[in-house]
This record gives C-alpha cells, structure tokens and sequence, in this order.
C-alpha cells in the first residue's frame, strides 16, 4: 500500500512541496516540477504577474494534476498577509495557504507572534493554514491550538542552503504537535532532505535546493528519492547509536 499523508482532509503520495521561484524559464519550471513529483506547488503571489495574457510561474503549474499553495511572502505585518491570502481565494486559487509574515529583512526570519495572529484568523474564515515559522516548540503548539492544519518550522534562512541547523528543537516540536510537520526553508541537497524525514518530519518544501542548483531538474529528481528514502529509513528504525564497537559477525553459533 501506498504511503500516505493528509493535509487538510487531502490525501498525498508524495512528501516534497516545492516552489516555483529563481528559475531561468517557465519551461525549467515545469520540468523541475514534474521531475520532483511532487503534487503540491507553491507559489509567491505578491511576486506573480497576473497581468491578463502576460507570461506567469503559474502557466508551469498544471491546476488538474497539481495543488496550487498560494503564499503569502513578503509580508511583514498579519493584516497584510490577510490581504494576500483574501486575494487568493477572489482569484479562484484552493483555500490552502502558506503563511509568512517576516520579522527582520535581513534574515526574513519570520514574526511568530504576528504569525499566530494570523492564522487564527484565517483559520476562522476557512482557510486551510500551514505556517512558516521558527522552530520554537511553544509557538508550534501554539499553532496547532488555533487550528493550522501542519506547522513550517525552518531548516535554517530561507535560501541560505545550510541544511537542517537544528534537528533537536524539530524532534521537540515531532513531540509537542499532531498535525504534520513540514520542513521548510534552508534545505539545500539531497540529503538535507533525507534528513527531515528521517526525523520523522510529514514533508519537506524547498525552493532554492532546487532552483538555485546547476541542473535544477537533475536536483529535483534527487530531492524525489531522497525524501523517498528518508521516510524508509523512518519507517524502518534506526539502529541504535553505541559508544563502542559490535561485531557485525555473530560471535556464537558460527563455524570454527
């Protein structure tokens, strides 16, 4: 049987959400897209021409087979992003939404405080949240309390590619919430991404490992296995860490 997940009463196969931003061209982007799998994409609308007959990212999303995630970046107050998430339902798009509100420019860390407002709010007018925020355990659990349906901590900056920084707090949140936890922001190679979903981690949404690679599409279909056999190795069980040596032999019942 397939292994499934359930964001916001849908059911998906596959656990990598990517983005459609910082590609050469409309075609790379459908390629990129197609080549990751990946059945939900998400996009910038404040940073999409919506200009009738004009080029868009969203002519590299195919509507029937994928779920459009419309975000909210580059907002920094709860009202703002409010907005952009209004914005989205007039234009037709589902009622899944990424929420960011940013805190600091330089850092785009995001404003958890503005950000829980937010998605109590959305929440209450039907949307279906999924929050961008740090990974801080209290403000995940916080998240899950006013209805999100998943939580978004990050890897690390947004774009930086530094990978997964804090794998304890991400074990802390896995603890504190029930509804899925993705990983999103900073991943920024394969096993970056094996490494969320070892953890134990829903999904994983990226970006820049993407489209910031040599071969984007190349790079996409990496992330595909990897986040694949992430969720094997999860499934499966580690082995436990030891201080010291175990033979890989068996010392008993062997042949002298």
């Amino acid at each position: 049987m397939a292994d499934t997940w359930v964001l916001g009463g849908r059911t998906f196969t596959s656990r990598l959400i990517v983005g459609t931003g910082k590609y050469k061209s409309i075609e790379e982007t459908r390629a990129a897209i197609e080549a990751s799998g990946a059945e939900m994409v998400t996009v910038a609308l404040r940073r999409v021409n919506l200009a009738s007959g004009e080029p868009s990212v969203l002519d590299a999303v195919d509507r029937k087979k994928l779920v459009l995630l419309p975000n909210t970046a580059g907002c920094y107050t709860a009202d703002d992003a409010i907005r952009v998430c209004r914005l989205a339902r007039e234009l037709g798009m589902a009622d899944f939404v990424k929420l960011e509100v940013i805190g600091d420019a330089r850092t785009l860390f995001p404003d958890n405080a503005e950000t829980v407002m937010a998605a109590a709010r959305l929440v209450k007018e039907g949307f279906t949240v999924l929050p961008y925020v740090t990974d801080d355990p209290v403000t995940a659990r916080k998240l899950e309390d006013v209805g999100c349906a998943a939580v978004m901590p990050l890897a690390a900056p947004i774009g930086s590619g530094l990978g997964i920084r804090n794998p304890h707090n991400l074990a802390i949140i896995l603890e504190s919430v029930k509804i899925p936890v993705i990983v999103d922001a900073g991943v920024g190679t394969a096993s970056d991404a094996a490494v969320a979903l070892e953890l134990g981690c829903a999904a994983v949404l990226m970006n820049t490992g993407i489209a910031g690679a040599k071969d984007p599409v190349l790079m996409a279909a990496a992330m595909r296995e990897a986040v694949s056999a992430g969720r094997k190795a999860f499934l499966a069980g580690r082995m436990p860490k030891r201080l010291y040596a175990s033979a890989s032999s068996p010392t008993e019942g062997t042949i002298e």
